[in-house]
């Protein structure tokens, strides 16, 4: 495709596609082999044009315009530069909802949706309360409440910025009933017991190779890296959790895939019970959960 194509706006849907993909390839997938450059082109040229994916594939033919291409072409060098797509959007999908996500919190990831998942399977009827500790964009809170509309729930962080994204998710979602507070970890929260305490704490040891990713060097550090090999922030939320649950209730743990063991004698050694670990979707262990005893 040339320039006067794009400046002419006789470039196809197919042709844009084609272009963006194989930008991304040189760029995404030379340093990420996950990297996904068809399916980013794909849902950024949707964006651009304001369309459905399902309508570009059905109409390849279709010419879009200069001022869609162009466009298309700026998001696309966002992409390669290591922007992640959610941040390009201004939005990304967990769970059945759509959040809003900016720069101040993580980009929901998949995996995170098994914390979900084991709270509505420890607790599938009746009332509960409920917190998420380090909510970020609230993905975890929300996806809950919506889910568990007689529970009360509460999302807690330590940043200002975080929560205004969660607040703005709430409203947008009719889920303002999930109360917000800022503190660190359970420290905003003093006397209240609960029946299950969830976090996605940060667990990225600050010399992992990974964090010089450009994808992770554009989010916030502050929600990633933990002291302590990634554990320190781990420990600390086991350690103060059970001033803070209800007999029998649960503290539900994300972690790196390699910490799983770590977590797991963390937890013993506090007292809990029935501790196991869960797998994600790739086989990987990423998520720990235990129960405080009804006699510690």
């Amino acid at each position: 495709m040339t320039s006067t194509a794009i400046q002419s706006g006789t470039a196809t849907v197919a042709a844009l596609l084609a272009v963006g993909a194989q930008r991304l390839l040189k760029t995404l997938a030379a340093r990420d082999p996950a990297a996904t450059p068809s399916l980013d082109a794909e849902v950024l040229l949707a964006y651009a044009l304001g369309a459905g994916r399902a309508r570009l594939r059905s109409h390849p033919e279709d010419m879009p315009g200069a001022a869609v291409a162009e466009r298309f072409l700026a998001l696309i060098e966002r992409r390669a530069a290591g922007e992640p797509v959610a941040y390009i959007l201004g939005r990304k999908g967990f769970w059945t909802l759509e959040l809003g996500v900016t720069p101040a919190v993580l980009v929901p990831r998949p995996e995170t949706e098994l914390l979900v998942e084991r709270a509505l399977a420890l607790r599938p009827e009746g009332d509960a309360r409920v917190a998420d500790l380090g909510t970020g964009s609230g993905a975890i809170a929300l996806a809950l409440a919506s889910a568990r509309p007689r529970w009360r729930i509460v999302a807690t962080d330590v940043s200002a910025h975080a929560l205004a994204v969660a607040r703005a998710n709430a409203a947008a979602l009719g889920l303002e009933r999930v109360q917000m507070l800022q503190g660190d970890w359970l420290q905003c929260l003093p006397g209240r017991r609960f029946h299950l305490l969830l976090s996605n704490p940060p667990y990225v040891a600050a010399d992992d190779p990974a964090l010089g990713q450009p994808e992770l060097m554009r989010e916030p550090q502050l929600a990633l890296v933990a002291a302590e090999a990634g554990l320190a922030d781990l420990r600390r939320i086991i350690g103060a959790a059970p001033d803070h649950l209800e007999p029998a209730g649960w503290l539900l743990l994300e972690h790196g895939a390699g910490q799983a063991a770590a977590v797991a004698g963390a937890l013993v050694a506090r007292g809990f019970a029935q501790v196991r670990s869960h797998r994600d979707l790739a086989g990987r262990e990423r998520m720990t959960e235990g129960q405080w005893p009804t006699h510690p």
